[in-house]
């Protein structure tokens, strides 16, 4: 049976070879379940996509992801991946794509297209080769208003944090960024995500070194809430959602969220975050490093402890398959241990996590997700009504 991502196929191509097409890319695992494309033909910058395609996270699948890469090397991969998909005659030409990209690396390339699942900020993810196999770089494609955005806010924040202390991260250095026809680009260099990952039991103090480092990598402001900028930007982005009832519930919960903290509000530490640490984008490896990737959403002025409360939800929900209504309730739960490593009272935790709630249903509606098929897009199911408990059972309903 066919998935999203197959209905995303049809369109995927059009916009990075339009036109009459030709077999040119292997669809992996198939045309009904799209999650990724390797040039057809070039075993060896095939194997190297599939092997450096990010989307596997289970020891399950990293393995069925192991073996689907020695069998491209050896060159049986499309006798398990039969499916093709057509290319644009001449597109590795000068203004084709793989001809744009040879300009820029000067140097050929082949390609590898991560298929993404359905949301409001799905873009051209690709896999940057030599047809050796070896990898130069990872691309991505802007090319609507928002992934246009996108695009360019993550090559601006990779180009600050190149002079920043960031401890034990290690963040893309940005090769290129520019245009190919109406779509932004970015090229980043290639992260070591090969090298050998650290134990399971060590991964939580590494994440939490680097999101720490992070935080604080452009310096920690403390200022009272309301007198923050943070408080205002949150406020206009609000008020700037189109009117309707759940706006107006978001609208009513950010006036009350100021009330969870137990006592007066003095001051908040603020820092950065990345915006969207998700635990697909972040590998700590062995030797103590923390790579982090995908920097489209990074903010330099939030509530310190953004990326710990951020990471726990996703990774809950997405992970571990809790109800997104007891994802989001647990966070107040473990909000005050989550953000003690920020700096944060324990009697102002609530409010945290209350902003960071309201900040994340801020972006989802701002960005229409629910109607991309986001999981998560459907902030009230699940956000408002935990917010609106919470502010209940806490007296402020």
């Amino acid at each position: 049976m066919a998935d999203d991502r197959a209905a995303y196929l049809p369109e995927l191509a059009e916009l990075l070879w339009p036109g009459d097409r030709e077999a040119g890319y292997t669809v992996v695992p198939s045309i009904a379940r799209p999650r990724l494309l390797v040039p057809a033909g070039a075993a060896r910058a095939a194997a190297a996509a599939v092997r450096f395609s990010v989307e596997a996270a289970t020891p399950r699948a990293l393995l069925q992801r192991r073996l689907l890469a020695a069998a491209f090397r050896l060159g049986v991969g499309e006798l398990v991946c039969r499916d093709r998909l057509g290319v644009r005659r001449g597109s590795a030409g000068p203004a084709g794509l793989e001809g744009h990209l040879a300009q820029v690396l000067g140097r050929p390339v082949r390609l590898g297209v991560q298929i993404g699942p359905p949301r409001a900020n799905r873009k051209p993810v690709l896999i940057v080769l030599a047809p050796d196999g070896a990898v130069l770089g990872f691309a991505k494609l802007g090319v609507n208003p928002l992934t246009r955005t996108l695009v360019d806010a993550e090559a601006a924040a990779l180009r600050r944090l190149a002079a920043a202390d960031l401890g034990p991260m290690v963040v893309p250095a940005v090769l290129h960024h520019g245009t190919w026809g109406p779509h932004t680009l970015v090229v980043q260099a290639p992260l070591p995500v090969w090298l050998p990952r650290t134990r399971r039991t060590r991964l939580a103090t590494g994440e939490r070194a680097a999101m720490v480092a992070l935080a604080g990598c452009l310096g920690i402001r403390r200022v009272g809430y309301a007198d923050s900028g943070f408080a205002k930007r949150l406020g206009a982005a609000v008020d700037d959602l189109p009117t309707g009832p759940v706006v107006a519930r978001l609208a009513a919960t950010l006036e009350a969220v100021p009330r969870l903290a137990a006592g007066s509000v003095d001051e908040l530490p603020f820092g950065c975050w990345h915006g969207d640490w998700n635990g697909g984008n972040s590998a700590v490896l062995a030797d103590g490093r923390v790579l982090v990737w995908d920097w489209e959403r990074f903010d330099p002025d939030v509530p310190a402890g953004f990326d710990a409360l951020h990471l726990a939800l996703q990774e809950a929900v997405n992970r571990r398959a809790v109800p997104p209504v007891a994802a989001a309730r647990a966070l107040f739960t473990r909000g005050p241990a989550l953000l003690a490593p920020f700096g944060v009272p324990e009697r102002v935790a609530d409010l945290v996590v209350g902003l960071y709630l309201v900040e994340l249903g801020t972006r989802y509606l701002r960005d229409r997700q629910a109607e991309a098929g986001a999981r998560l897009g459907r902030v009230e199911e699940w956000l408002l009504p935990v917010m609106e408990e919470h502010l209940g059972r806490r007296g402020h309903g």
